[in-house]
Protein backbone atom coordinates (compact mmCIF):
# COMPACT_ATOMS: atom_id res chain seq x y z
CA UNK A 1 0.00 0.00 0.00
CA UNK A 2 1.69 3.43 -1.08
CA UNK A 3 0.75 6.75 1.14
CA UNK A 4 -0.81 9.57 -0.17
CA UNK A 5 0.63 12.80 -0.78
CA UNK A 6 -1.61 15.78 -1.29
CA UNK A 7 -1.91 19.23 0.48
CA UNK A 8 -2.13 17.94 4.11
CA UNK A 9 1.49 15.26 3.72
CA UNK A 10 4.07 16.53 5.73
CA UNK A 11 7.81 15.11 5.51
CA UNK A 12 10.11 14.70 8.59
CA UNK A 13 12.85 13.23 9.77
CA UNK A 14 13.63 11.93 13.76
CA UNK A 15 16.72 12.85 14.95
CA UNK A 16 18.52 10.94 18.17
CA UNK A 17 19.32 13.46 20.44
CA UNK A 18 22.21 11.86 21.99
CA UNK A 19 24.32 10.78 18.70
CA UNK A 20 22.09 13.27 16.54
CA UNK A 21 22.05 10.86 14.16
CA UNK A 22 19.10 10.42 11.46
CA UNK A 23 17.07 7.31 12.53
CA UNK A 24 14.06 7.60 10.74
CA UNK A 25 12.61 9.59 7.92
CA UNK A 26 8.93 9.50 6.40
CA UNK A 27 5.93 11.69 6.05
CA UNK A 28 2.09 10.92 6.78
CA UNK A 29 -0.95 12.98 6.73
CA UNK A 30 -0.63 15.85 9.24
CA UNK A 31 -4.09 14.42 11.00
CA UNK A 32 -2.01 11.23 12.11
CA UNK A 33 0.97 13.17 13.00
CA UNK A 34 0.24 14.80 16.29
CA UNK A 35 0.96 18.22 15.64
CA UNK A 36 4.31 17.71 16.10
CA UNK A 37 4.80 16.48 19.32
CA UNK A 38 7.28 13.80 19.97
CA UNK A 39 6.30 11.65 22.83
CA UNK A 40 9.77 9.75 23.04
CA UNK A 41 11.90 12.20 24.92
CA UNK A 42 15.31 11.02 23.36
CA UNK A 43 14.25 11.71 20.01
CA UNK A 44 13.50 15.09 18.26
CA UNK A 45 11.54 15.13 14.77
CA UNK A 46 12.19 17.80 11.99
CA UNK A 47 9.57 18.62 9.35
CA UNK A 48 10.91 19.39 5.99
CA UNK A 49 9.35 20.51 2.77
CA UNK A 50 8.45 17.92 -0.09
CA UNK A 51 11.30 19.40 -1.60
CA UNK A 52 13.98 19.50 1.25
CA UNK A 53 12.71 15.75 2.10
CA UNK A 54 13.32 14.59 -1.40
CA UNK A 55 16.68 16.44 -2.02
CA UNK A 56 17.16 14.31 1.81
CA UNK A 57 16.24 11.26 0.38
CA UNK A 58 18.82 11.39 -3.11
CA UNK A 59 21.78 12.30 -1.06
CA UNK A 60 21.32 9.24 1.56
CA UNK A 61 23.51 5.77 0.64
CA UNK A 62 21.44 3.47 -1.13
CA UNK A 63 22.82 0.74 2.09
CA UNK A 64 22.32 3.08 4.72
CA UNK A 65 18.82 4.22 4.34
CA UNK A 66 17.09 4.40 7.49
Amino acid sequence: MTKVQDTDTRYFIDIDLKTFKVVSKGYDQKQNLNKGRQFDPKLHRIFLTKGQYNKFIERLPSSKTP
